[in-house]
């Protein structure tokens, strides 16, 4: 029978209980071992739980700072396209400017007239696609010289104006979602020398 009693062990001498302490297993390790040994272990299980939460907060920048550049990436990714466009909308503005100085309401060319109405409207749809994406253009005549935003071209004498600030502009500045992707040359005042 494959399956016995505790009756039948009894007998047949195979049980080793607590009455017979000849047949007790003897641990290899003392209690002041076991205590040092578990120290130990408590000492490893608080070590790579550290290493864990410091595995985790890393994980947690990495994933921020990949976050951050995939949208970067999304707001800039047309920045070199928007300043080959921005030199377009110049040309542009300076055509429909040339079109305003010669188009004189007393003409009886009216064909210069429509030309230059037709560039208002392209200029302002432009202004309005810029818009759209983020895209918009300084205007920082009367504003203060800012090295991130301007590029001197020139100084003027401060008629009027506070020394330091944007006295004239030659070419616009635009920014891309607060960046700025292409500075404004400006002259700035200054104080006259006498």
């Amino acid at each position: 029978c494959v399956f016995s009693t505790a009756a039948q062990q009894r007998s047949t001498g195979d049980e080793c209980g607590p009455e017979d302490p000849r047949d007790e297993p003897k641990h290899p390790l003392s209690d002041c071992a076991l205590e040092h040994k578990a120290i130990k272990l408590e000492e490893q299980v608080r070590d790579l739980t550290e290493r864990y939460r410091k595995a985790l907060a890393d994980s947690e920048n990495v994933r921020r700072r990949t976050q951050k550049f995939v949208e970067d990436a999304k707001l800039f990714g047309i920045q070199s396209f928007c300043r080959d466009l921005v030199e377009v909308a110049d040309i542009l503005e300076k055509t429909a400017e040339s079109a305003a100085g010669q188009a004189e309401p007393s003409d009886p060319n009216p064909t210069l007239k429509k030309i230059y109405e037709g560039l208002s409207l392209i200029e302002a749809k432009l202004q309005s696609v810029f818009a759209k994406h983020g895209l918009q253009k300084m205007n920082p005549v009367g504003g203060r010289y800012d090295p991130y935003e301007h590029e001197i071209i020139c100084h003027v004498p401060a008629e009027g104006m506070q020394p330091g600030t944007v006295a004239l502009v030659t070419q616009d500045g635009y920014k891309l979602h607060g960046r700025t992707i292409r500075h404004a040359l400006v002259g700035v005042a200054v104080e006259a020398q006498e």
